[in-house]
């Protein structure tokens, strides 16, 4: 099975692209990697999806094996629509389908809404379709853990000391239990880190996946998500921080918006229960085809 690489000029820099069984005639899919600025290291697994067709990965500018410049005005979602459109034209795609992860969701549902032509469905994996939303979910997460972890993350945000070590201490608790609950943690995804753009993330979202200080903050397509007219798919953990009250509310308000939750996953079910993930995304996936 083939694999292409190369770099492709979008605003701002050049951002590099991955192609998996280019050769197939199916409708290729488009992966979109969370963050902002995370990668698509961790998601890398998902080139066994090129058994059935195409599978395009690419590092969004600032992160990964792309361009990382300092210019902070690059770093808005116009932009990242205007990227993944230059990306599209880049690699000649005509008709595709986009598998978004968290904020990789918010990308595909803001580049769907803006440029709807050639987008077959959407996948919104683990969605964040509403900051004030996702805000108000991490708020009641929290108070499911220790009371002292608690305090610790509300001492820090209220002195601004966010980049203190008993802050990133109470994150981590808090990821074990709404990002990954993979004990012991995965040693590659350990090495993943070094891939992730972080002045990306605190500028566009904030310092933690629950304290939302960035541009992204007011972001809410929920009341554009009747206008979409592509078959839609939209999963996440039953423990995610993109909680399955919200994931299941975001796809009643979508015409035919099918929704499943991994029963053993935080917020990464593609490395947590990868097989099942497969089985769901390439079962969706081939249904319509």
């Amino acid at each position: 099975m083939s694999i292409n690489e190369g770099y492709i000029e979008v605003t701002g820099g050049k951002v590099w692209y991955q192609i998996h069984n280019e050769e197939s005639d199916n409708t290729p899919v488009i992966i979109l990697h969370g963050g902002p600025g995370s990668s698509h290291y961790s998601m890398q697994g998902l080139r066994i999806l090129a058994e059935d067709r195409p599978v395009i990965f690419y590092d969004q500018l600032g992160c990964g094996k792309s361009d990382r410049p300092a210019d902070k005005s690059l770093w808005n979602i116009d932009r990242f629509v205007e990227e993944l459109a230059q990306v599209k034209d880049g690699l000649g795609l005509n008709e595709f389908h986009i598998l978004g992860h968290s904020w990789g969701t918010t990308l595909a549902a803001a580049y769907y809404l803006a440029n709807p032509e050639g987008v077959k469905s959407i996948i919104f994996s683990s969605p964040c379709l509403s900051a004030p939303l996702w805000a108000e979910d991490q708020e009641e997460n929290r108070k499911l853990l220790a009371v002292e972890v608690q305090e610790a993350l509300r001492r820090n945000e209220i002195n601004g000391t966010t980049d203190s070590e008993e802050y990133k201490k109470a994150t981590e608790v808090f990821n074990r239990h709404f990002v990954c609950r993979l004990d012991p943690y995965p040693e590659f995804l350990k090495k993943g880190r070094e891939h992730r753009g972080p002045e990306v993330y605190n500028h566009m979202w904030g310092p933690s996946e629950f304290h939302v200080t960035g541009n992204l903050k007011n972001f809410d397509c929920t009341g554009d998500l009747k206008d979409f007219k592509v078959q839609t798919l939209y999963t996440c953990g039953r423990y995610d921080e993109a909680t399955p009250k919200s994931t299941e509310y975001f796809s009643s308000l979508t015409p035919g918006g099918k929704f499943h939750v991994f029963e053993q996953s935080a917020h990464m079910p593609y490395v947590e229960e990868p097989e099942e993930y497969v089985e769901v995304i390439g079962g969706f996936l081939r249904s319509v085809d």
